[in-house]
């Protein structure tokens, strides 16, 4: 059977610190590698271009939007999409290899590993939190509703699922978590004002937040994780908290004018 060709494709945005890392992990598995840059203003250009990456640039209007453009792009029908902060193991690179010679299914999940402020997160939810980064572009594109983008695959498509681990290093400090949960949660709040997403103040800003925290804390295990743990419990529950406050605020403001 002939080798298929894979095209690994990436969205940034001033991705300096990972970026490098993310390519170099796709080079051994990819015939090619995407980048399509929301217009970084750090060193996110140059590095890439240091690999030869195929490199292009396109305003930003949405993570399934820019991920579809970005798919666009490929050269090849067979993709592996990433974030800039993620990374192929190198079990997961033996894997990816082995079926470039029998891509038996239409596509396959991976399993991702969090490291959350120097620590894995190895429960709350977090892992394996198996998703498909690999398809047939033809049988699938990126879908969901902002900024949790997942790719939809056709009706009757078959997956398999590929060994190892796909590394997330989601964030270094406490700070930038915070940060990309304000940003999150306005994006998140506007898909659901958008969508006439119905609120109950009791119920969506304070009961679900509290069972969230209970059910990532305890039903999840992240008890396990230590304090880390204890921490993406709490940000989890603090981002249901504000996204549904948010769209209360977006709901009130819109029948005051």
């Amino acid at each position: 059977m002939n080798e298929i060709k894979i095209s690994a494709v990436i969205i940034t945005f001033n991705e300096e610190k990972n970026i490098a890392r993310c390519v170099e992990s796709v080079l051994p598995v990819a015939d090619e590698v995407v980048v399509l840059d929301s217009f970084s203003t750090d060193g996110t250009k140059q590095i890439c271009e240091r690999y030869g990456v195929r490199f292009f640039q396109n305003k930003f209007d949405g993570h399934v939007e820019q991920k579809n453009r970005a798919l666009d792009l490929a050269a090849n029908d067979v993709v592996l999409s990433l974030d800039a902060d993620e990374a192929l193991t190198d079990d997961l690179k033996e894997s990816v290899i082995a079926i470039k010679t029998n891509f038996a299914h239409d596509g396959y999940t991976l399993n991702r590993l969090t490291n959350y402020c120097g620590s894995w997160i190895r429960h709350c939810g977090w892992y394996p939190d198996s998703r498909i980064r690999l398809w047939h572009r033809n049988k699938g594109r990126w879908g969901g509703v902002n900024p949790h983008d997942r790719v939809v695959l056709v009706p009757g498509a078959k997956t398999g699922h590929l060994k190892g681990d796909l590394w997330h290093y989601s964030f270094h400090s406490l700070s930038d978590h915070l940060k990309q949960l304000d940003q999150f949660t306005s994006i998140a709040a506007k898909e659901a004002f958008k969508k006439d997403k119905k609120v109950y103040p009791m119920i969506h800003i304070v009961f679900y937040p509290f069972v969230t925290f209970l059910r990532m804390y305890f039903l999840r295990l992240g008890f396990l994780d230590g304090l880390p743990g204890f921490l993406v419990c709490i940000s989890g529950s603090y981002y249901r908290f504000m996204k549904y406050a948010k769209l209360h605020h977006l709901k009130r403001d819109a029948k005051d004018t």
